[in-house]
């Protein structure tokens, strides 16, 4: 761990509410690693649990940033925004990393000057037994924007990025409450090329009750991003009709789901936007 007074090489961030349960092996993992020119910088988004007693044991070892409750895009942006690496990795509070998780990707960068992002591979792991994604959820590597609109194809526990990318794309949408990833991922990757490192060097855990994931309805949240990125986006023709085809497709499921459940209102909201395009 650097504690000198240069600038770390890498700031790891780590967003957490209420996750005192798992909060310590996410944080361990990070400082085990086998790069240590880091610094690792907690955001603790107004948590009423254990954690800020936890966090108060690891003294110098780490960067406490206290907020009040703002969700997951405010928390990291406010990490960001504290950061001192020139390279930005995020780890969830309930994932875990591999001891060369970081290396791997530093000596990524060093070796591809021109690379802005990169993400690894990761192991998944749901109610403590590991599982397999499905094939939909295979990681591409290059440029993914058009395999990335029907759902996330990029893990922020996975990702390292040069500072100047996320200085360049504003951060995190904090107007989204979820799917922030999906949305920050669809603007890098029609920018840059997501270069992919073939190791299972994170351990992404889930089932648990408070993921953000879990929540009902999260397609809703990809439609405004959608919307917001057809919008205002530098789009190709292709890139556009590839856009608007998916958001036509998840204006028509979320839809029926909103008639379904007996909200007419919201489901011809949804309907309105479920338009082709103008010849």
């Amino acid at each position: 761990m650097n504690h000198c007074r240069e600038s770390p090489r890498v700031s790891v961030i780590i967003p957490t509410y209420n996750r005192s349960w798992c909060l310590s092996e996410a944080i361990d993992s990070v400082l085990s690693q086998t790069f240590q020119n880091i610094e690792l910088i907690v955001v603790d988004d107004g948590s009423t649990d254990e954690t800020p007693a936890l966090l108060s044991h690891y003294g110098d070892h780490l960067r406490v940033l206290r907020q009040s409750n703002r969700g997951v895009s405010a928390a990291r942006n406010g990490g960001i925004q504290a950061a001192r690496g020139n390279l930005i990795a995020f780890l969830d509070s309930d994932d875990t990393w591999q001891p060369g998780k970081l290396a791997r990707q530093v000596d990524f960068f060093d070796t591809h000057p021109d690379a802005m992002i990169c993400q690894t591979e990761e192991t998944w792991i749901r109610r403590g037994v590991r599982v397999n994604p499905k094939r939909r959820h295979r990681k591409l590597s290059g440029w993914i924007f058009e395999a990335s609109l029907a759902l996330c194809l990029v893990s922020p526990s996975a990702v390292m990025m040069r500072r100047e990318l996320l200085e360049g794309m504003g951060g995190f949408d904090e107007s989204l409450p979820a799917c922030e990833d999906y949305d920050l991922w669809l603007r890098v990757s029609l920018r840059y090329p997501i270069h992919l490192i073939d190791d299972a060097l994170v351990v992404k855990r889930g089932g648990h009750e408070d993921q953000l994931s879990r929540q009902h309805s999260l397609d809703r949240y990809r439609i405004q991003s959608l919307v917001k990125i057809i919008g205002s986006e530098p789009l190709t023709d292709d890139q556009t009709r590839a856009a608007s085809a998916m958001l036509r497709e998840k204006c028509r499921i979320y839809a029926a789901g909103c008639r379904k459940h007996g909200r007419i209102e919201d489901a011809k909201e949804y309907e309105a936007l479920n338009k082709p395009d103008p010849a």
